[in-house]
């Protein structure tokens, strides 16, 4: 009876032992996969990692303009610096029509752009680029959708608003930079210019380019 007793012991504490191990497995593999989740909501509501616009001008581009843009820019984000203005480099001189290629100044910009940064060339002279069957076709502001680096250029811009242009010029290009396309809504800053300065019909983001700069760190009314 005794020795019934004692196996009956051991048999308990090697049940209660192995249920104690099964328990720990279980609640170990719950915490992996709760912390390992690629589809995390908090994850996927969250900016990776802030990205510091920098604004990059040309020689020849007013110091007050890049002053006024800035100080604009930097109540809706807050990591924006300015850089030293450089000259504007020889190889995207396009002679035929005396103006420089904006592809390739974001090249050039990209080039400079280290990582987590994303680069906004300022210029007053005219930029062009291909578009639509031409070969070289002007334009005020070119971005890739994404990219590191755009550029812009006052030298199309007309009327005594010229820094509500810039700034609105600017959001345009940085909003492709971080993925944005063009958008159908007519008073949104995405909207595409087709030629043009739509600038005065511009109020701010429609609300769906806006929700998705906000996820970005953008403080958007």
């Amino acid at each position: 009876m005794l020795q019934n007793k004692c196996t009956l012991k051991k048999t308990h504490s090697i049940i209660s032992w192995l249920s104690n191990i099964l328990l720990a497995g279980i609640l170990l593999s719950i915490g992996i996969l709760l912390t390992g989740c690629k589809d995390s909501p908090l994850k996927d509501n969250r900016p990776a990692r802030e990205i510091t616009f920098a604004l990059h001008p040309f020689e020849t581009m007013s110091q007050h303009d890049v002053s006024d843009v800035y100080s604009a820019l930097i109540k809706i984000y807050p990591s924006v610096k300015i850089n030293e203005s450089i000259k504007l480099p020889n190889g995207a001189w396009y002679a035929p029509r005396s103006r420089y290629r904006a592809d390739s100044l974001i090249k050039y910009l990209s080039n400079k752009t280290p990582a987590s940064h994303i680069t906004i060339g300022l210029t007053s002279k005219d930029i062009s680029t291909a578009k639509a069957g031409f070969a070289d076709w002007g334009v005020i502001g070119l971005g890739y959708c994404p990219g590191k680096a755009c550029v812009v250029s006052t030298y199309r811009l007309a009327g005594k608003d010229i820094a509500s242009q810039l700034y609105k010029l600017c959001l345009h290009e940085w909003g492709h930079t971080l993925g944005l396309p063009h958008c159908a809504v007519s008073t949104c800053f995405m909207r595409d210019a087709e030629g043009k300065n739509p600038f005065n019909e511009e109020t701010g983001f429609c609300n769906n380019c806006k929700a998705k700069l906000v996820v970005k760190g953008w403080h958007l009314n």
